[in-house]
C-alpha cells in the first residue's frame, strides 16, 4: 500500500525516510524531524532560529500549508533524496541514482494522468484544468498540514534536545507521549476521514498496529501513562486542535531561542 503514494506525485522512498525513520525516531528534535525542518520564513521549534519574519508566521503560514503539496510533487522529493543520501540514509550512489530516476518516472506518470489528459479530453479550458488542479492541491495541502502540525506544534506537546553525549532524557515511548497530541477523540466520522490520525499517540507508539484498534488502545494507554506519571495530551476537537496551533505559531514568532542544559 506504501506504493501507492507515488501514483498522487510523491515517492514512497522519501516518505518512508522522512516520516517513518526521522520523524517517527526523533518526533519535535530540532535538526533531526524533518516535519519541523522549515524554511527561513517559517518556525516550527523553540529550538528553531528566529528571524524578523516569524513574527508574522501565525498570519501567513496556513497559505504555504495550502502550497505544501505543490512542493512535494515538484520539489521536495529531489531536494530530500540529494540530502539523505548526504545524510548516509542512502547507503551507496548507484542506489540514489536509481531512486532519482524513480522519481521522475513516478511524477511523469502522475502528470500525466492528473493534468495532461484532462487538459487533452475534459473538454475544460486550460485555465480551468489548472485552477482544478492548483486548487485540489491547496485543499489538500492546507488539510494534512493542519492534521499533522495540530498534533506536534501547539503547546501541549515537548521539543527537547539531546544532552552533550547526543542521548535524549526519555525512551521512546515516553518520548512519543510527551511530543504528540490527540485530538477528537471521540469523533468516528473524523478519525475514518483522516485514517486514524485524530489518535497520533497510538499512531506513534504503535506503527505497526493498524489504524482500526486506535479508538480501543486509547483509554488503555491514557490510563497506563497516569498510572507511571507520564502526560498523555488531548484537545477535545479539531477547531481546539487549530486553534493551539494557531497560538503556538505566534508565540514561536515572539519566542527568544531559550538556553537549554545540555
Amino acid at each position: 500500500m506504501g506504493y501507492t503514494i507515488n501514483l498522487i506525485g510523491a515517492n514512497d522512498e522519501v516518505w518512508r525516510l522522512q516520516h517513518n525513520v526521522l520523524h517517527h525516531s526523533f518526533t519535535n528534535i530540532e535538526a533531526h524531524d524533518d516535519d519541523i525542518n522549515a524554511p527561513f520564513f517559517l518556525r516550527f521549534s523553540p529550538n528553531a532560529k528566529i528571524n524578523r519574519l516569524h513574527k508574522f508566521q501565525h498570519l501567513y503560514a496556513w497559505f504555504f500549508y495550502g502550497l505544501s503539496t505543490i512542493s512535494w510533487i515538484t520539489t521536495k522529493d529531489f531536494i530530500r533524496l540529494k540530502r539523505y543520501y548526504k545524510m548516509g540514509l542512502i547507503k551507496d550512489k548507484k542506489t540514489y541514482r536509481l531512486g532519482l530516476m524513480k522519481i521522475i518516472l513516478w511524477k511523469l506518470v502522475y502528470y500525466s494522468y492528473a493534468l495532461i489528459l484532462p487538459l487533452a479530453m475534459s473538454g475544460f479550458g486550460v485555465g480551468m484544468v489548472i485552477l482544478a488542479f492548483l486548487a485540489l492541491h491547496f485543499v489538500t495541502g492546507l488539510t494534512i498540514s493542519l492534521v499533522f502540525q495540530s498534533a506536534h506544534v501547539v503547546s501541549d506537546a515537548s521539543f527537547p534536545l539531546p544532552n552533550k553525549q547526543g542521548n535524549m532524557e526519555d525512551e521512546r515511548l515516553a518520548h512519543q507521549l510527551a511530543t504528540t497530541c490527540n485530538f477528537s477523540p471521540n469523533s468516528k466520522v473524523l478519525s475514518w476521514l483522516v485514517g486514524g490520525l485524530t489518535n497520533q499517540i497510538e499512531h506513534h507508539l504503535f506503527p505497526h498496529i493498524s489504524h482500526i484498534h486506535y479508538k480501543k488502545l486509547a483509554p488503555i494507554v491514557e490510563r497506563t501513562s497516569k498510572e507511571f506519571g507520564l502526560p498523555y495530551h488531548k484537545n477535545g476537537n479539531f477547531l481546539s486542535a487549530i486553534s493551539k496551533h494557531f497560538k503556538m505559531l505566534y508565540l514561536l514568532g515572539r519566542m527568544e531561542l531559550p538556553t537549554v542544559k545540555k
